[in-house]
C-alpha cells in the first residue's frame, strides 16, 4: 500500500481472531528509573516460548480449557484498557506483565493435556495460580486425599501439589522482576501471595536473593549475553 492509497470498508462480518501478534522485542524491553549506564539489548524472556517453536509462525491455535477462558478473557479486557488510559510511567510495564502471565498460562496448558489427576490438579493450578488456592481446593479438584495426591505429584514433578503451586507462583514472579518494574506488592498480589511481606520471605528462601536484589541481578545477566 502507498500512504495515499484509501481504504473502503465494503462489507462487515461478526468474526474474532483465534491468535494475536506483537513484535517479539516489545517482551525484551525494561523500562527503568535510571538509565544511566544502560543497554539497548535486554534479557530474553522464556515464558511462551513453545507456543511459537511450530513449523511454521501462524499455525496451530493454543488449547484454552473452559475455566482458563475467563481468566484470559479478563487479562486482556485489563491489557486494553491499559492500553487505552496510558494512565502512568509504568502503563508498559502492566502491559507486559499481562502478557507474560497470559503467554505462560497458554503455554502451561498445552504441555498438559492428558486427563489424570494430577494434570487436572496442573490445569487448575495454572489457571487459579493468582487467587487463593488451599489444599482443600486442590484434592477436591483431584478427588483424591492428600496423600494420594502428593504421591502422584512426587511421582510425576519431584515434590507436594502445594509444593508446585508454590514453586510456580515464584516462577511468574520472577519473570515479572525480570521484565517489569510493577511493584512487589503488585506482583505479590497478581501471583497468589496475600501480602508482600509473604511473598519477600518465600522469594529470599526459595532463591537464595530477595526480589529487589533478583529483579537487579538478572537484568545484569541479560544484557552482559
Amino acid at each position: 500500500m502507498a500512504e495515499d492509497d484509501n481504504i473502503q470498508v465494503v462489507e462487515k462480518i461478526n468474526v474474532s481472531a483465534q491468535s494475536f501478534s506483537f513484535h517479539p522485542e516489545f517482551l525484551n524491553t525494561i523500562t527503568l528509573t535510571e538509565t544511566k549506564d544502560y543497554f539497548p539489548a535486554a534479557p530474553s524472556i522464556q515464558t511462551g516460548l513453545s507456543l511459537f517453536q511450530r513449523d511454521h509462525l501462524y499455525t496451530g491455535v493454543p488449547r484454552i480449557t473452559e475455566k482458563a477462558f475467563p481468566l484470559l478473557f479478563e487479562w486482556f479486557f485489563v491489557l486494553g484498557t491499559e492500553v487505552q488510559a496510558q494512565s502512568d510511567a509504568l502503563w508498559v510495564c502492566r502491559i507486559k506483565k499481562y502478557l507474560i502471565q497470559i503467554l505462560g498460562l497458554m503455554e502451561e496448558l498445552n504441555q498438559n493435556s492428558e486427563h489424570s489427576p494430577v494434570d487436572k490438579v496442573l490445569n487448575y493450578i495454572h489457571t487459579n495460580y493468582s487467587q487463593k488456592i488451599s489444599l482443600n481446593d486442590l484434592t477436591n479438584c483431584a478427588h483424591l486425599n492428600r496423600v494420594s495426591l502428593n504421591k502422584l505429584f512426587q511421582e510425576r514433578c519431584g515434590k507436594t501439589a502445594f509444593g508446585y503451586l508454590l514453586t510456580h507462583r515464584l516462577k511468574v514472579a520472577s519473570d515479572l522482576l525480570t521484565h517489569t518494574d510493577v511493584s512487589l506488592n503488585e506482583i505479590a498480589r497478581s501471583t497468589g501471595f496475600e501480602y508482600d511481606t509473604y511473598f519477600i520471605k518465600q522469594f529470599t528462601a526459595r532463591k537464595g536473593m530477595s526480589p529487589t536484589t533478583y529483579r537487579i541481578t538478572s537484568r545484569k545477566f541479560g544484557t552482559a549475553q
